[in-house]
């Protein structure tokens, strides 16, 4: 199970990390350790750090900056109240790069495993000070997401201070079958600007993980269970899983997001694709963004909509100078899904 909290659910009025919230949280996820292997996905170490820089205006350096002084305070916190029930805690901060390669990725996965084996709880968080400004992730919505998918797990809780997705009256909407543009139109009719963003991102993640089979519930941290009401179907959104039978290796790569480009195929390639069969070079058109051999890229028609995904294996610079040049793709049966 992953539980990603975002800064607005953990700080008071001040905009500083309560520790009665921090409390809460690891009462909740001790209960559930019993049961499950949990990955907590937390922001709020720029909302720790930020107090230390005078005049801060929140650029991007001093984001930074202020994550990179915030971290170790922020896990300070959360040790203090999981020591309570004698779980220690491990700090897991993460880039891009650890999805979007594989081999990387399953050094991710299996040291969770012993972390899960010795009673740890990872506690995950982008790591602002190195990443790339290009390759970040869009927030730790995704971040989450990506982590729910590549761990297989079976349910994704998004916290959120409004306690789930609203209808046009400001009532929660307790069950959501799919995230289509209605759903989505919902969100357009919210009255608050400040979790406009924080719920459409909520909305396209929870979209890309129930479709890989994932259950996730949008709840808040209100009353004294939230995490075992939300999954009980009590309180805030439940979207409901879709029906999914790919592979762990399937799944990692039909997450679109942790693609860091994309390939334009011309109707041959497309029709090959949908064989299965390997892409040449001769069916690319256009490259798009900057990749690596062995990372994965989004494969687009003519068009523009994307197709599917695979793994390539020459970078953009070499695909660039070789498109004459047949056979590049690793595009195996196990390596492409197509939507």
């Amino acid at each position: 199970m992953v539980i990603k909290l975002g800064t607005a659910v953990l700080t008071d009025e001040r905009g500083m990390i309560a520790p009665a919230t921090i409390r809460k949280v690891a009462a909740e996820v001790a209960s559930l350790a019993a049961g499950h292997r949990v990955v907590l996905v937390s922001s709020g170490a720029v909302g720790s750090g930020r107090g230390f820089f005078s005049g801060y205006k929140g650029t991007l350096t001093e984001r930074k900056a202020a994550a990179a002084v915030g971290n170790p305070i922020l896990i300070r916190q959360y040790q203090r109240a999981f020591s309570s029930y004698s779980i220690p805690v491990a700090q897991a901060l993460c880039e891009r790069q650890h999805f979007s390669d594989r081999g990387r990725f399953l050094q991710l996965k299996e040291t969770f495993q012993v972390f899960w084996e010795n009673g740890i709880l990872p506690i995950m968080n982008e790591n602002d000070l190195v990443s790339n400004v290009e390759l970040k992730f869009s927030d730790n919505d995704e971040l989450a997401t990506l982590t729910a998918i590549g761990l297989d797990a079976s349910a994704l809780l998004l916290c959120t201070s409004v306690g789930g997705l609203l209808d046009s009256e400001g009532r929660v909407v307790s069950s959501v079958e799919k995230v289509d543009s209605r759903v989505m139109g919902l969100v357009q009719q919210g009255k608050s600007s400040m979790g406009l963003g924080g719920m459409l991102s909520k909305l396209t993640f929870a979209r890309l993980a129930s479709s890989l089979g994932i259950r996730v519930v949008i709840c808040g941290l209100k009353g004294k269970t939230p995490f075992a009401d939300a999954l009980a179907g009590v309180t805030g959104t439940s979207i409901l899983p879709g029906a999914s039978n790919l592979r762990a290796r399937q799944k990692w790569l039909a997450s679109g997001s942790i693609t860091l480009g994309s390939l334009s195929v011309d109707k041959g390639a497309m029709r090959a694709l949908g064989q299965r069969r390997s892409l040449l070079t001769v069916g690319v058109r256009e490259v798009e963004g900057r990749f690596e051999a062995g990372e994965v890229v989004q494969l687009k028609d003519e068009e523009g909509n994307i197709i599917g995904v695979a793994k390539v294996r020459l970078g953009a610079a070499g695909l660039t100078e070789n498109l004459a040049v047949r056979n590049v793709m690793a595009a195996h049966a196990d390596d492409i899904v197509v939507f």
